[in-house]
Formats: structure tokens, sequence, C-alpha cells
């Protein structure tokens, strides 16, 4: 048994340090009733409001999904910040007016978490630089890679072969890999590709398909025959809801 804890430790210390040179960030992730999708978008745009005017020293990009889930994005350096109060003298300063603000959006859901992600640099594909950010191209496909601990080896090697098709085929179709972290229930990978819209996303789906030739299935299942699941999801990026205080 005492064998057993220390091989544990010994797999925490060696998962982390695996991230610890990663970009990291914090996701918060309000899972919103459809019924509630109009309350809680006015209720975020007074949040935000209250931030400028109270020049919160903080930042995050926001998200929706087309499942009614809002995502609200900030870097951090490390684990540390997840004990920062950002909103403190926010808080102060409003009184019971920033309480009145939480229990609207409180009415909105019935649920909502917060968890870390990683960026995984080296498996992300985007030749002319990494940002989460692109102008014009606020559209964006999620797709959600979810496996068990015993295959991450094989999933990765899939992935690292993934990039090397798009590379060979010098692919117009960028996207960035994130990896779970903590705070998230299952092990996967996320893969964000952005878009103007719908259809262009799909137009440039089917391009792809093209450059990337038949043979692409041959690829594309050494990531397949090691996936317990895979789900696709839709949404944008929200400038409305987003807050920078240099900006």
């Amino acid at each position: 048994m005492k064998n057993l804890k220390h091989i544990l430790i010994l797999i925490l210390i060696l998962t982390f340090n695996g991230f610890c040179y990663a970009q990291m960030y914090r996701i918060h992730q309000d899972n919103v009733k459809p019924s509630k999708i109009e309350d809680y978008e006015k209720t975020a745009k007074e949040f935000k409001e209250a931030c400028v005017k109270h020049e919160v020293d903080a930042s995050w990009a926001a998200a929706s999904s087309d499942d009614f889930k809002f995502i609200y994005i900030s870097e951090i350096e490390n684990m540390a910040a997840l004990d920062e109060r950002p909103f403190a003298d926010m808080a102060e300063a409003m009184g019971d007016k920033f309480g009145k603000l939480f229990e609207d959006f409180d009415k909105c859901y019935d649920s909502h978490t917060t968890y870390i992600i990683h960026l995984v640099k080296d498996l992300s594909y985007m030749p002319k630089g990494l940002s989460m950010i692109q102008e014009g191209q606020d559209y964006r496909t999620w797709y959600y890679i979810y496996f068990t601990p015993q295959n991450a080896k094989k999933i990765r090697e899939g992935m690292e072969a993934v990039k090397k098709l798009y590379e060979t085929k010098n692919s117009k179709e960028y996207y960035r890999v994130y990896r779970n972290g903590f705070g998230t229930q299952e092990e996967c990978y996320l893969v964000a590709v952005s878009s103007k819209d719908a259809i262009h996303a799909a137009s440039k789906s089917k391009e792809n398909e093209k450059v990337l030739g038949p043979d692409r299935w041959d690829t594309f299942k050494k990531v397949m025959d090691y996936a317990e699941r895979l789900e696709e999801v839709h949404g944008r990026m929200r400038p409305d809801l987003s807050y920078n205080l240099n900006n």
C-alpha cells in the first residue's frame, strides 16, 4: 500500500510537470436554461458594464454554444491564480447591487462549473501563428475527443499523425488543440476550428477533404480507434460579453 501511494504521487508529479510549461486557461461555464437565454445575456452585459465602470483588473474572452452553454476563458500563469479575487473591490463599491447581479445569474441556470484546460502547442496546426482570436472569424466548431487513460499515448500519437498530414498537404483549415486539466471529469482533447459563420465552416471543411485526399481516413483512424466517444459542438465567440481592462 505504501509503494502504491508513492507510485500515485509520482504519476501526479509527472502529469503536472507535463503541463507546467503549457499555456493554461481557467474556464467558467454556465449551463443556461433555454428559457432564460435572454435574461442571462441581459445580466451578463450588465455585469460587463459594471466591470468597465469599476475598472476590474481582469480579462476574459466569452463564448456561447448552440447547446446553451456560456463560457468565460481567462489565461492564467499558475494554479495560484485560482485564489485571486479580482471582484472584491467592485463588490464592496457596489454593495447590494453586486449581490443582485449574481442572484439574477442564478435564476438562469441550475449548474455551473470552473475548470482548467491547457493549450497543446505541438499538436495545434496554425502555421501563421497560434491565436485564440482571429479577426472576422468568431464562429467556432469544437470537437471533443474523449479517451480512457490507458489510451492516452495512442491518442496523442494519432493527433501527431493528423497534424503531420495537414502539414504535408498544406491544409488551409487551421485548428488549436487543448487538453483537459484540473476540475474536469474525463480525459479529452478539445480541437477548436475558427470560421466566419456556419456556411464558411462547412465549405472550408468540404474543401479540406479534397486537399487531404481519400486516404485521410487511414490517418484519422489512428485517433478514432482509441477514442471512447466524439462530440461536435458549434457556437461563437462573444466580444459583447468579453472584457479586458486594457481595451
